[in-house]
């Protein structure tokens, strides 16, 4: 199975560059998995695809202000994207610009200074500071936007780049389909009788890095920390047991069910890589967004929906002018 064959045309002008006006004004593209069938909504209308009993799971991980700008002893800049951190294992950034092992950077509009330890490739190092690198990213750093987007954040993007919920620290980059979602929404969804529960992935490596390999199956996923609290898996087994649906807002908490589907691990790493030929056996339904030619996340869309149905999706919501990634519109697969 080809990278390649998971590719589709994506004008600039579809990217949507900004977060909408409105928190929950974007448009939601309902799509069947049976039929292919197609139904152009709205995302402030989400409640009416829910049905009650049906459980809808969130990601509650919060984004670091991990994009920190630093020069080298000559003034050099860098600029480095701080990655997430479990227990006694490395600090680990992403780094745009030339590094070396040694190299001493200090943090611009400060004398914090951070030292690279290893550079691991594949823009990678592993580095040192006094200072945990997770507190000088949330004093020092900025919202780490993705880098299609080709812009610096702004002050609004310290609150939509981020969920409403948002609680557990740690990601380092937004579960960009929960960006659409209000609070007015999700009590609706109570009101209906749509049981909301949480877990927590935190968005890390996978989530930057292409895919390098031709085939599919030679691509590997980088490990992300999970935790799936005991109560969600209760109304899980509720759902499963009284024919209701299993709901993942977004393919970080699908990544998460199926990884759990797979494994029975309930916390830990999850480096689980969802392809088309994938065997679904937790989630029941997705709410996502567009994403981005080639990437794993359009992949695991893929093998939810079908390929001939999601290509012929995004094709509709190209022509009908839809807003496509992090900030852009939703769709219901179901």
């Amino acid at each position: 199975m080809l990278v390649s064959d998971y590719n589709y045309d994506l004008p600039d002008e579809r990217i949507a560059k900004y977060p909408p006006a409105e928190r929950g004004s974007t448009r939601l593209l309902v799509l069947s998995r049976a039929t292919g069938e197609i139904q152009d909504s709205y995302y402030r209308d989400l409640d009416i695809f829910l049905h009650p009993g049906d459980v809808l799971i969130l990601n509650d991980t919060r984004v670091m202000q991990s994009r920190l700008f630093c020069s080298l002893p000559d003034g050099r800049p860098r600029e480095l994207v701080v990655l997430e951190k479990h227990g006694l294992e490395p600090q680990r950034v992403m780094y745009r610009g030339k590094l070396h092992d040694g190299n001493i950077l200090t943090i611009n509009n400060s004398d914090k200074k951070i030292t690279v330890t290893k550079i691991l490739g594949n823009g990678i190092a592993e580095v040192e500071s006094a200072i945990p690198l997770a507190d000088l990213a949330e004093t020092y750093g900025t919202v780490p936007l993705p880098p299609y987007l080709h812009r610096d954040a702004e002050d609004t993007d310290k609150q939509r780049y981020q969920t409403v919920w948002a609680s557990q620290m740690g990601s380092a980059a937004a579960p960009t389909a929960s960006l659409n979602m209000t609070e007015d929404l999700l009590e609706k969804l109570r009101v209906k009788g749509v049981i909301i529960k949480y877990l927590t992935l935190h968005v890390g490596l996978g989530t930057f890095l292409p895919i390098r390999s031709d085939k599919i199956e030679d691509h590997q996923m980088h490990s992300e920390w999970f935790c799936i609290p005991e109560d969600t898996l209760e109304a899980i087994n509720t759902a499963k047991s009284t024919g209701h649906r299993v709901v993942a807002l977004g393919t970080t908490v699908a990544r998460t069910l199926e990884y759990y589907g797979k494994t029975g691990q309930t916390t830990g790493e999850d480096d689980i890589f969802i392809y088309p030929g994938f065997n679904f056996q937790i989630i029941d339904a997705l709410l996502t967004n567009f994403h981005a030619p080639k990437s794993t996340v359009l992949m695991l869309a893929s093998a939810f929906a079908g390929w001939d149905h999601l290509k012929a999706a995004y094709q509709h919501a190209i022509d009908k002018k839809y807003d496509f990634l992090s900030y852009g519109d939703s769709m219901f697969i179901c």
